[in-house]
């Protein structure tokens, strides 16, 4: 028996720790593909509410991919017409690059799942938001997975979670609003391609051995191989900064506005430093959050 409404909940990212192109685990075909940086406290909601109206309506009104994600999810699993308003609530910064849309996305599947009484496996959750979406992040995985973002399906699963990791969050471009399907896929040359190979191995040794500074390395790495596609302003300047009180490097958004100076919680001196570097910050022209991983 269907639950009179249906209830999601997705969760946003703090932009990408490694974004390129990699072979498949065959080395057959090569996809664009990403590792997010999952951030707990940035989470959408999703309530569905069944009626008689013969569609599917949202609000906000904005909310459209929301909307066909539900719509799509009702085709796919139900096995009779079905209707209902989806209400969606956030708190994730919208334009930004840290998954607004798609944590939207998932929440509106994962309440039509919740009211159909439908347990489908991740892989099909994916399917959907990919198609009601063109392109999502990984945020669905509980354990760290390298992410084909524009054909839902995971190149990689490292079969465990992230390290811990401290950040500094920054917007260098606050006035500025990134929409994510229109921004065009990097092309990366052949040397950068070549370079994401060794990176997705330090990757898969840093989840390993729950290496944060080794983490803190691939993802700088990343940030700069994409910084020639969307550049963030004064990147070397916060990049300097945090390194003058032991960050152990920096994370953006490939395709948003905000950069993430990282820092290991297991440091006894990460508290401290961090107040240092949002005191240099602040100086320079900034205006950072702190926030744990």
């Amino acid at each position: 028996m269907f639950a009179a409404r249906g209830y999601g909940e997705a969760i946003g990212h703090h932009g990408e720790l490694l974004q390129g192109i990699f072979e498949d685990e065959d080395a057959h075909q090569l996809h664009r593909g990403l590792m997010s940086l999952p951030s707990r406290h940035l989470k959408s909601t999703a309530t569905f509410e069944p009626n008689k109206s013969g569609k599917v309506t949202v609000s906000p009104a904005r909310c459209e991919k929301a909307r066909r994600a539900a719509d799509l999810t009702l085709h796919v699993f139900s096995q009779i017409e079905t209707s209902g308003h989806l209400t969606i609530k956030s708190k994730i910064p919208v334009g930004r690059g840290m998954g607004s849309s798609t944590a939207d996305v998932l929440a509106s599947i994962l309440a039509v799942l919740d009211h159909l009484g439908v347990d489908a496996p991740p892989d099909r959750v994916m399917e959907i938001a990919v198609r009601a979406e063109t392109a999502c992040d990984s945020t669905l995985f509980k354990q760290a997975v390298l992410f084909a973002h524009r054909e839902g399906i995971v190149i990689e699963s490292f079969r465990r979670s992230l390290p811990p990791i401290n950040l500094i969050s920054i917007d260098t471009m606050a006035d500025a609003i990134v929409d994510t399907l229109e921004f065009q896929p990097a092309r990366y040359d052949r040397s950068e391609i070549e370079i994401f190979r060794p990176l997705r191995s330090l990757l898969r040794r840093a989840i390993k051995t729950s290496d944060p500074d080794l983490l803190g390395r691939v993802a700088t790495a990343s940030a700069w191989i994409n910084e020639r596609f969307l550049k963030k302003p004064r990147l070397e300047d916060i990049e300097a900064i945090g390194a003058r009180y032991g960050a152990i490097g920096i994370q953006v958004a490939h395709s948003g506005t905000i950069v993430g100076i990282m820092f290991d919680p297991a440091n006894k001196r990460t508290a401290e430093n961090m107040e240092l570097t949002s005191l240099h910050l602040r100086e320079s022209g900034f205006e950072p959050t702190t926030f744990c991983h």
